[in-house]
């Protein structure tokens, strides 16, 4: 059985059960929260709650986040995509599109809450995924955007077009580089001044048994519309990486569009 076999089993496990799906509403409405908070309305014992989380997590729907004392949970929908991609796009993909646009809302109750936390397991190495996330050629062909700078802490980077123009849509500078392990870098748009805000990406690559588990951070967004619009960025690229390293071709060459701040 392929390793993308095996996640889909998981994927469609954990959503058989309701409890877990309603787990997962709890979160698409208010992400980033508490086992507490999760349990609160919930007609089940912590230990129960906890068991469904572990096997959300397991499916790679729910992703987690240490912030002190705090474990936060966040909805992943990255899986979501990969079958809406498989077993939707593919067949009614222009007229499903407005029907069924992935998306997800993170409603931040508290300022140190990351806007999104994004994982997904790669059948790769730590060297190849950073190379493809650092590589302007790589980067041009599944995300339809060039990744150019030397990576070096403070320098700076830009996300370039790829129809002729170098024109780059994203600017920012590398905060912390220490490959093939992290990338921190932050996003803005071009000649917005030094002065101008910006949204933060950190890329954390560690291996996961013999494949590789890549969790993208995404911080700071502005606003509801653009953390809905980085919803749709993130999974489209995510997924799109993922095929890209494991087969060596993209499943599509649209230019993903992320929010730059």
């Amino acid at each position: 059985m392929s390793t993308d076999s095996g996640e889909m089993d998981k994927v469609f496990k954990a959503l058989a059960d309701r409890t877990r799906r309603l787990l997962l509403d709890r979160l698409h409405e208010h992400n980033g929260q508490t086992l507490n908070e999760l349990c609160e309305h919930q007609e089940m014992s912590r230990q129960a709650t906890t068991q469904h989380l572990a096997v959300l997590e397991a499916a790679n729907l729910v992703s987690t986040v240490r912030r002190g004392r705090e474990k936060l949970h966040y909805l992943n929908p990255v899986p979501l995509h990969r079958v809406q991609e498989r077993w939707i796009d593919k067949f009614e993909h222009p007229r499903l599109r407005a029907l069924s646009h992935l998306k997800q809302r993170a409603e931040n109750a508290m300022a140190e809450k990351p806007s999104f936390v994004y994982v997904i397991y790669i059948e790769s190495t730590p060297q190849k995924v950073w190379d493809a996330l650092t590589d302007a050629e790589a980067t041009a062909t599944y995300w339809g955007h060039s990744n150019v700078s030397d990576w070096q802490p403070g320098s700076s980077w830009e996300h370039r077009r790829t129809d002729g123009s170098s024109i780059a849509d994203v600017v920012g500078t590398v905060a912390e580089s220490d490959p093939p392990n992290r990338l921190v870098t932050t996003w803005a748009e071009p000649g917005a001044g030094s002065s101008a805000e910006s949204s933060r990406v950190t890329f954390d690559i560690r291996p996961y048994e013999q494949i590789v588990r890549l969790t993208v951070t995404h911080e700071d967004l502005r606003d509801d519309a653009e953390r809905a619009e980085a919803a749709q960025g993130w999974a489209a690229v995510l997924s799109n990486l993922k095929t890209y390293l494991e087969t060596g071709s993209p499943l599509s060459r649209e230019p993903w569009k992320v929010p730059n701040r």
